[in-house]
């Protein structure tokens, strides 16, 4: 298994912490509005992740936060005429119900900051005891330049980018390059801190949550590529401050969604809500077009795209259910191959997904042309639903009753005995029964 590593710039081998274990982390959403299109990349992107390490026989155990405290709540508290938690539990609540509609799986670990308060308290404390943090009017900022590799990440230079215009203004600064891990605050939700009433930096929490859940350092950390500066930039400062290490072994950051050749994005206006999008096309056909494209480049959005995924959706849907009809009326025997070797062949080197879904279409047809001759349809029906999980693509097949059976025989029969009228009449039935 080899994974392209952000760290090294490199397709590295994965050798787990812990044998035949992994531990992930992925950034999860700012819980202040409804997510878009392009904040469900990710999800959808560590979903195949997880479930392929899954498929491979490993014990996954999988975290993404909330931050569900941050400045941007306490702006659409004032806004919406609602509290701060009101807000968080709101648009947790919208974002839980994006996941079911994309049928996204179940984690093990949703951390909130809220939940992580006292852990935030302690990790603070520890870095200004190091001398590698310090108090200003109420605000706690990271001393950046005792970090040799800052940058590391990103591929910057801390003297460009303490010329650079990415880097904010504060007087209160010992370097432009220094970073909040408290700020005061004179408005809003605040807590109580040793420090006085704030709220908690947002490059902080993820770093205080692993080392909660996970200890130290994990195996993978992942998130969107918009993250790699200065978010996870300064998780990696603030990890090789208090530990000594880069926090994760690998880190993964999948490319941004572009609609119509331009970066999907809040501030540029021109996005589409994750809740809106899933109205118009279903969740199988967002994934197959998703994974088309191979995570870690950019991803254009186009109705061509979306044209090509809804017809693939359909070919495996159609396959599939005439080969369940086979299946439960034939009683053929189905789930025996649990691994196949073309899978790995191409999964193993950075998650293959575009090469994946050209072998599903193979195998769609395949399994096509053993049903129209007779043929073996176990092996392709059973490699075509591996591929599916990993994917994440979920197919409703129904099951039959005898009753079932009993009428779908009938109506062969009167096919094949050209007794059309009577063969019209159950084909009626079956179709209301959704059983063809």
């Amino acid at each position: 298994m080899k994974i392209y590593n952000s760290l090294t710039d490199k397709v590295e081998e994965f050798i787990p912490i812990n044998e035949g274990k992994v531990t992930m982390y992925v950034c999860g959403p700012t819980v202040y509005n409804y997510v878009h299109i392009g904040n469900m990349r990710p999800v959808m992107t560590f979903d195949m992740v997880y479930n392929y390490f899954k498929y491979l026989g490993y014990d996954v155990t999988y975290a993404s936060n909330f931050t569900d405290v941050n400045p941007k709540i306490i702006s659409a508290a004032k806004e919406l005429g609602i509290t701060e938690r009101e807000v968080a539990d709101k648009f947790i609540k919208a974002y839980l119900n994006d996941l079911e509609s994309y049928n996204c799986s179940t984690i093990d670990y949703r951390p909130r900051v809220i939940e992580h308060m006292d852990h935030i308290f302690d990790f603070i404390t520890k870095l200004i005891e190091k001398d590698m943090a310090y108090v200003v009017d109420g605000d706690v900022y990271f001393r950046v330049n005792k970090i040799k590799d800052y940058g590391i990440l990103s591929n910057q230079d801390k003297d460009e980018l303490i010329s650079g215009a990415r880097v904010e203004i504060d007087e209160k600064k010992e370097s432009p390059l220094d970073f909040a891990l408290w700020r005061k605050t004179t408005e809003g939700e605040q807590f109580d801190s040793p420090w006085g009433k704030g709220i908690p930096g947002w490059h902080t929490e993820c770093v205080v949550m692993i080392n909660s859940l996970f200890g130290e350092k994990i195996d993978i950390h992942g998130g969107g590529v918009d993250l790699k500066f200065p978010h996870h930039e300064n998780e990696i400062a603030q990890s090789m401050a208090l530990n000594n290490n880069h926090l994760a072994n690998y880190w993964m950051h999948n490319g941004h969604i572009n609609l119509d050749g331009e970066k999907m994005s809040k501030s540029l206006g021109n996005f589409i809500l994750a809740k809106d999008f899933i109205k118009e096309h279903s969740a199988n056909a967002i994934k197959i077009a998703l994974f088309k494209t191979h995570y870690r480049l950019p991803l254009n959005f186009t109705d061509d795209l979306f044209n090509e995924a809804n017809i693939i959706d359909k070919k495996i849907s159609d396959a599939l259910r005439q080969a369940n009809l086979k299946i439960q009326t034939e009683n053929i025997k189905v789930g025996n191959i649990t691994k196949d070797e073309k899978i790995n062949e191409i999964m193993d080197y950075d998650f293959n997904t575009p090469n994946l879904i050209t072998y599903l279409t193979d195998l769609i047809k395949e399994l096509n042309n053993a049903i129209r001759n007779n043929g073996d349809i176990s092996a392709p029906y059973d490699k075509i639903n591996l591929i599916n999980h990993i994917l994440g693509l979920k197919y409703d097949l129904p099951v039959l009753s005898k009753e079932d059976i009993e009428l779908y025989n009938q109506w062969n029969e009167y096919r094949q005995n050209k007794d059309f009228a009577n063969a019209d009449k159950l084909r009626a039935e079956l179709v209301e029964k959704n059983i063809i």
